[in-house]
This record gives C-alpha cells, structure tokens and sequence, in this order.
C-alpha cells in the first residue's frame, strides 16, 4: 500500500480508502440485453437460488452472492456477463445510440465494447480494436457468448489507428479505456502494486496520450470521447487529458453519475490543469465499496 501513500494529499478520509483498498472485491455482473430483459434475468438468477444486489445507479448491473459469476447459468447462455461494477461506467457515460459508429480503442477481452453493442440495441458499428494480439481471441468469445453481432473486431495500435478499412472516415463516439497502472484493482488484485513505480507511470501516461488524440482526432465534429483508467494517479488521468486539451480540438464536459465520486484535480505536485477538470469523476473504493476509477468526457470541438 506504500506507493498509494502519494494520494494521501487528494483523497477524502484516506484511513477509509487505505481500508477499503485492503478488502477484497466482491462479485459483479451485468445484464446483457442484447440476449434477454433485466426481469428475465433477474427471475433466472432466482429459480438458481443466486442471490443479488441491484445497483442503484444502473438497474443492468449487479453485485451477485457467487465465488463463480462464469459459472452459472445466466453467464453460459450470454444472459450475464462477469464485470466489475465501476468499469460498466465508461460505457453509460459515453452514452451511445444505435445506428452510431462507436470506437472502443483498447476493448480486449471485451466487457465494454459489448456494453456498448447492448446499449445500442445492437444496432450500428462498434470497432473493438486492441494491440494485444493475445487479448483478441477473448474478445471474439465475448462477442461471440453475448451475441454482439454489431461488432467489428480489429487488432492494431490505436495511436496511429487508420480508418482506411472502412466505409467512413469518422466515428460519431469513442471510448479510451486505457492501459494503466491498475492501481485501482488492488481489492480484485492484490499484487497489483508489486510492480508499480513513477517510471512505468510516466511511461504508460505517453501511451495513453498518444491514444486519446488519435480517438479525438477519429471522432466528429459534435462527437464524444470518453476516456477512463482503473488508477489513481494524475499523470495518468488528469494530465493526459490537459495533453489533449492542449494539442487538440476538445473540451471537457459536464456527465451525471449516480455513484458517490469526487472531482477532478485542476494541480497535481508542481502542475496546474485546466479548470474544467473538476468535471471529472474519480471513483474511489471507500466511496461505493467498488474498485477504483477516472472517467473524464469530451466533446469534439473541430
């Protein structure tokens, strides 16, 4: 837990997040209504004797009393799908709508691209694109168990990503969920922080500049970006987004989010970022007794 010790500075009654960081994560689903209702899938989890929590903020997702959510019956037919409660966020708040061309840049193994297929009725394009050639054979299963028949699979480097394949040349909404540092999946992993050091921060923060331009640089006029990491540090959220305020035509903008969050950070250490970071949400565990997360959302200016 040392290396956490720098947010000391940032995080409300950080003695409670220190805790909650120590105890482990339970169980998530979400409902895929691209294969059934949430009644439907409520009632199946019922006649198995599963017991569940419905979120408050979104009745598709649940917290669900099994050591195996992959292992019932629900997930084998595609009528659930094992995720963690706060990474069904990124998804909501981009908010796609179907017939639109959506770009999820880092999906491998495909929790949120195939939200996003469900969100859109299955009705439009989702580009899953992920560099991890390895990640990809998952992704396709998850397509293929929660019969996302909207999905595009690609596997290429999103900071440099050609739209030359396709029909079009411009996506109406993006999703950057990056490669991080993970320090926010302690609870779920804990040795997450085995590794961890302000080189590999600084080191993955340019990977996940590089991939943010190149999402506002894809997306309309009009359209939006959503970008989210599962860490805590701002060189890894709040910078990379004053990274692209910076070099790009963008703003960020104002989202409703029904779980307990904080604000972006507008400085970090000897840095300062624009005041509409506030606008942000950093999720940390104490908050919902959830992993930890940063979402910000932009509009493209040009």
């Amino acid at each position: 837990m040392e290396p956490l010790e720098r947010y000391r500075p940032i995080i409300d009654d950080f003695e409670a997040f220190l805790a909650a960081c120590k105890r482990p994560l339970g169980n998530a689903v979400r409902i895929n209504t691209i294969k059934t209702s949430v009644e439907r899938a409520l009632e199946t989890l019922e006649e198995d004797g599963l017991e569940y929590e419905q979120a408050d903020w979104n009745p598709r997702v649940l917290r669900l009393e099994t050591g195996s959510p992959g292992s019932t019956w629900t997930s084998f037919h595609g009528f659930t799908h094992g995720q963690e409660e706060v990474s069904a966020v990124p998804p909501v708040v981009l908010d796609p709508q179907p017939g639109e061309r959506v770009w999820d840049s880092c999906a491998a193994p495909g929790g949120k691209a195939t939200q996003l297929a469900a969100l859109m009725n299955d009705e439009g394009t989702v580009v899953a694109n992920d560099s991890n050639l390895g990640r990809i054979s998952a992704l396709r299963f998850n397509a293929e168990r929660l019969g996302a028949t909207s999905l595009a699979v690609t596997n290429d480097d999103a900071r440099n990503y050609s739209l030359n394949r396709f029909s079009f040349d411009e996506f109406d909404r993006a999703l950057v969920d990056a490669p991080c540092s993970c320090e926010g999946t302690i609870r779920k992993n804990p040795d997450a922080l085995d590794n961890w050091s302000e080189d590999h921060i600084a080191s993955v923060a340019g990977i996940q500049k590089g991939i943010l331009r190149r999402a506002v640089q894809a997306t309309r006029e009009g359209g939006t970006v959503v970008y989210s990491t599962c860490t805590f540090a701002p060189e890894e959220n709040e910078a990379v987004i004053q990274h692209a305020l910076d070099e790009e035509d963008c703003r960020v903008v104002d989202f409703d989010l029904g779980l307990e969050h904080a604000p972006g950070l507008t400085e970090w250490d000897d840095e300062t970022y624009d005041s509409s970071l506030e606008r942000a949400a950093r999720i940390y565990p104490h908050h919902n007794d959830t992993g930890g997360f940063f979402v910000a959302k932009l509009e493209v200016t040009a």
